[in-house]
């Protein structure tokens, strides 16, 4: 039995996981032979950047980021992302911000391929053979189409929610219908963020959840939990790209409370000086007259 400690606690070991190899990857070279790997391409989550190496060498525009052994940021956008076994040795919250950065960085219309492992028998902690540090390893299940399983190995297929052959929960929901033409701003397993189509500021953003449920009170814990991870990621992302001076964050439970979209969704709205006379009050100013204290 593993003893608890700082280091499983932060999880800062997973990248001992990583493999040197001097050929291709099973996941790699599964989707090569399907002609899947097209375009502009980023491994994210490389190790040590042997398919990068080895797919260059087929001529393919290849480029690898990881935390620890390649570490600078990737820019831009991609049409195909490959992502193999990292998400088996990260926990919850740390999955769904790679998902996050995976969505970020793909065109739309693009393909991001996620290998994860099938052959896991003892989830959670153990000690690494070589390295003799504790190391993580889980076993992982996205609601993405799969294109190859084995024993071993599946891969997903994962495109931005609005190119997705998914099914449509609400058939005259505008959420769970999202036109193509909708911006991504950032997309988990579970959630994804648009600009709104009326913004009442520049980067007034929404979370919302894939799952088609009109009120937020009727989610669950996990669920809640998930919106305002993402929340905090899509603040993120505004502050970077708008720099606003503030925020309002509001939701909408019940046509009383102004619910028009029976979808629950967050509202991450950027504030900026001077852009109301007085914006004392805040989000009491939702009641006309309500928004001083007295």
């Amino acid at each position: 039995m593993l003893k608890s400690n700082r280091n499983m606690a932060t999880n800062s070991y997973n990248h001992l996981t990583a493999k040197e190899r001097d050929s291709l990857s099973f996941p790699a070279k599964h989707l090569l032979n399907k002609g899947l790997i097209k375009g502009r391409v980023l491994d994210f989550g490389c190790g040590y950047g042997s398919d990068v190496e080895l797919l260059k060498v087929k001529g393919l525009e290849v480029e690898g980021y990881d935390k620890y052994y390649f570490k600078d940021y990737p820019e831009g956008k991609f049409d195909t992302i490959l992502c193999f076994y990292v998400l088996n040795v990260l926990q919850a919250q740390a999955q769904a911000q790679v998902l996050m950065e995976i969505s970020e960085l793909l065109k739309p219309g693009g393909s991001a391929y996620i290998a994860v492992r099938r052959d896991i028998v003892h989830e959670g902690y153990r000690m690494h053979k070589v390295h003799q540090k504790p190391t993580y390893q889980c076993q992982v299940r996205l609601n993405y189409s799969t294109v190859f399983r084995n024993d071993n190995c599946e891969i997903y297929e994962y495109k931005h929610y609005n190119f997705a052959e998914s099914l449509v929960e609400n058939t005259t929901c505008p959420f769970c219908n999202l036109s193509a033409e909708a911006e991504i701003i950032t997309e988990s397993a579970t959630v994804y963020s648009i600009y709104d189509k009326y913004p009442v500021s520049p980067g007034h953003a929404l979370i919302i959840p894939k799952k088609h449920i009109a009120n937020y009170f009727d989610l669950t814990t996990w669920e809640q939990s998930a919106l305002w991870f993402m929340a905090n990621r899509v603040q993120q992302l505004l502050s970077r790209h708008h720099h606003p001076d503030g925020f309002n964050i509001g939701i909408n439970a019940g046509t009383s409370a102004g619910q028009t979209i029976n979808h629950i969704h967050i509202h991450l709205i950027p504030r900026y000086q001077h852009d109301v006379p007085n914006p004392e009050g805040g989000v009491r100013a939702v009641i006309p007259g309500k928004a001083k204290y007295s």
